[in-house]
Order: structure tokens, then sequence, then C-alpha cells
């Protein structure tokens, strides 16, 4: 078996070191992307629940209601 150089060593090292820092920047722009999509969607249900309550309208509070807290549970928060 051929034993590989330092240079060969050093360059499979830094291309290592490379895919982890692209997996974590993936992950870390798919967790942004999550979170923004979360407070979007949390923003729109409030807007929604809202214009419930101005209208009185207590099927559709409840509705949209549930409907919040399981976005909330879906995404622990």
């Amino acid at each position: 078996m051929k034993e590989k150089s330092y240079t060969e060593l050093t360059k499979l090292n830094a291309m290592k070191r490379k895919k982890a820092k692209t997996y974590v920047m993936d992950l870390y722009i798919d967790m942004l992307l999550s979170e923004i999509h979360l407070k979007i969607e949390k923003d729109n249900l409030m807007t929604l629940i809202d214009k419930a309550i101005d209208e009185r309208n207590r099927e559709k509070f409840n509705q949209l209601s549930i409907e919040f807290n399981q976005l909330c549970k879906r995404f622990g928060s």
C-alpha cells in the first residue's frame, strides 16, 4: 500500500474541511428559511384571527386558532 505524501494529506484534509463548512452552511440556510417561513405563516394566521375577531366570527376564529396552535406544535414554538 502506497503511503500518501504530506502534500496529498494536506489537500485531502482541506477538502474534508471545505465539505464540512458547506454542509454546515447549507444546514444554516435551511434553518433560516424554515424560520422565515414559520414567521410568515404565523403573521398571516394572526392577521386572519384578528379579522375574525373584528367581524365577531366565532367559528372562523376557532378554526384559525386551531390551525395556529397546530403550526406552533409542528415547529415546536
